[in-house]
């Protein structure tokens, strides 16, 4: 059973957000629920939790209790189901408590995950990948747009497509981000490369080498600019051998008057040169021959 206590404690969900679109009706005051009875949201966000922070904050709530109510759902008679506080909630079993203070709201899923993932964007709870899992989950499963998700949670619609646009990042580098071997800065530059092969490369260069975010952009530029010079080397040479094989009839007409091996080579311009092999002083005489034979024609 609910127990009711005084009507307010510190600033609690409703200061963080306002969002007058979402259903979130129910009592707005404290209630101390017992422990046993409550569920952590299965749609968290947050997919980490770290030990020792949650072993302080234990520490803490022994000696001044939980300061700060986290935020409940009824889902059946006597059964909750956590909205937002999970990490107090955690803690608060660590320090033995049997109860916990809370506000109980109700909301549909949507809400829930929407107040879920506000809150933690808010304390700066969620690292990129679990940000951008939770606006893809939100996109997937309740058909909205980027724009529609912009209006709901704040957050300006150029920011989710960027935060959605690491989930096209090898998973190697999501785990790095998430890890904290790079950051948001580091990921914004691997999404440039447009080759995996390329930004796996990067990154295992940057966590190796511990760059920066600018000494990053410089190697990326750097590899732009050798990527980009092999592309123009290799379209060269392609057409530069396309316009020797159209020349291959006069080539071998070249090598049946000389009676010697003529190679042609062409630039993309329509330049080139013509090559005439001999093997020795008396092959290059006759080659001369040939051509003083021609001149006097």
């Amino acid at each position: 059973m609910a127990k009711q206590t005084k009507s307010a404690l510190g600033r609690g969900l409703g200061a963080l957000i306002t969002m007058d679109d979402l259903n979130t009706g129910g009592s707005s005051s404290i209630n101390e629920i017992d422990l046993a009875k409550i569920t952590p949201n299965p749609d968290q966000p947050r997919t980490v939790f770290d030990e020792e922070a949650l072993d302080e904050l234990a520490t803490s709530i022994q000696a001044l209790g939980v300061v700060q109510p986290i935020t409940l759902r009824e889902v059946s008679p006597e059964k909750y189901q956590i909205i937002s506080g999970e990490r107090r909630y955690r803690a608060s079993l660590k320090a033995g408590l049997e109860t916990i203070p809370a506000y109980v709201k109700k909301a549909s899923d949507e809400n829930v995950m929407e107040m879920a993932l506000v809150e933690n964007i808010q304390r700066e709870d969620l690292n990129a990948i679990e940000t951008a899992l939770a606006f893809q989950t939100l996109i997937e499963n309740y058909q909205l747009t980027q724009e529609k998700l912009s209006e709901r949670i704040g957050k300006k619609r150029a920011t989710i497509a960027n935060f959605l646009r690491l989930l096209k990042l090898p998973a190697e580098i999501q785990m790095g981000l998430k890890d904290k071997k790079i950051d948001m800065g580091h990921a914004k530059l691997l999404l440039s490369l447009d080759e995996p092969a390329d930004q796996l490369s990067v990154y295992e260069l940057v966590v190796e080498q511990g760059c920066s975010v600018r000494k990053t952009e410089e190697i990326i530029a750097a590899l732009n600019r050798e990527n980009q010079s092999q592309s123009q080397k290799s379209v060269a040479k392609k057409y530069s051998k396309a316009l020797t094989e159209a020349f291959q009839p006069l080539k071998q007409h070249l090598s049946s008057f000389l009676d010697t091996e003529v190679n042609l080579v062409l630039t993309e311009k329509g330049g080139g040169k013509i090559t005439v092999a001999f093997a020795g002083q008396e092959d290059l005489e006759k080659i001369i021959q040939r051509f003083d034979a021609m001149i006097k024609k």
